[in-house]
């Protein structure tokens, strides 16, 4: 059976849409055989693996509305073992008409319990909202990523996020947990970053990652190109911390050296 996470924050430009195109990426050249499901009306994941949102007839939005299976409407990337769910406009109209429908929540989880034997691992990309989207993709996961951007009010609004994972956890979906939580947007020159990891830390004690997401131009760049950082720049040091933060996910060690001196106070878990 897959594991299915999904990448969540109602937060905007936290890295949520690049954490889940370059985990699920790097998480493939491992050999593992991964889905990435957009579940953003925006599309941003769909565009940012070289695919025309534009173009897309068969998306997320046919899957919810229980249209369509989720195999009629995959799409292969550029990366081996790497399949996409692709989102659209469509979406966007979803969450009004899923409002009536029985079983509102649960339409996602019904589609990819269908399909997550035929994966290692699913990744869900969802909207920044704590819309009836994001309840679907909670109440049909695992576990949840959060992505925290080190910036100032990184962490207001988490405790409104904790609050919607707990009930979701004690109505609709008692074995969700949070994976991690990966700090993205780190800039190491400021005292502020250092900050937010200290409360991030504080506040998530071992949730949080030891690997930390640094500010890097590459990584801006790559959607652009429809690209993954490892497709448009494997060298750098974006591409390399989440390649890092993909074998932290799958368990393997990550050497001291890995780490850049500014980051080597962090280097363990407190």
């Amino acid at each position: 059976m897959g594991k299915i996470i999904c990448i969540c924050n109602q937060k905007g430009g936290t890295g949520k849409t690049t954490s889940a195109i370059n985990l699920a990426t790097y998480l493939a050249l491992a050999e593992k055989k991964v889905l990435l499901m957009d579940l953003d009306p925006q599309a941003n994941a769909t565009s940012g693996l070289g695919i025309n949102k534009h173009n897309i007839k068969k998306s997320t939005y046919h899957v919810l509305l229980e249209e369509l299976d989720i195999k009629e409407i995959l799409q292969p990337t550029a990366v081996n073992n790497l399949s996409l769910a692709p989102s659209n406009l469509d979406l966007t109209g979803a969450e009004v008409e899923l409002v009536g429908m029985l079983g509102r929540e649960y339409r996602l989880k019904k589609a990819l319990d269908k399909e997550r034997e035929n994966f290692d691992f699913v990744l869900i990309d969802s909207p920044p909202s704590l819309g009836l989207l994001t309840i679907n993709a909670l109440c049909a996961s695992d576990s949840i990523i959060i992505p925290v951007q080190c910036e100032y009010y990184a962490l207001e609004g988490l405790t409104q996020l904790v609050h919607t994972i707990k009930l979701v956890k004690d109505n609709l979906n008692p074995n969700l947990t949070i994976e991690g939580v990966v700090l993205t947007m780190a800039d190491y020159r400021t005292n502020l970053t250092k900050e937010v990891i200290q409360e991030a830390r504080a506040y998530f004690k071992e949730k949080v990652y030891t690997t930390v997401i640094p500010r890097n131009i590459r990584l801006t760049e790559a959607p652009s190109f429809g690209k993954p950082a490892a497709l448009y720049d494997n060298e750098s040091i974006g591409a390399q911390k989440y390649e890092q933060l993909s074998k932290e996910i799958l368990g393997m060690p990550i050497p001291i050296n890995a780490l850049p001196e500014g980051e080597v106070e962090w280097k363990e878990k407190p």
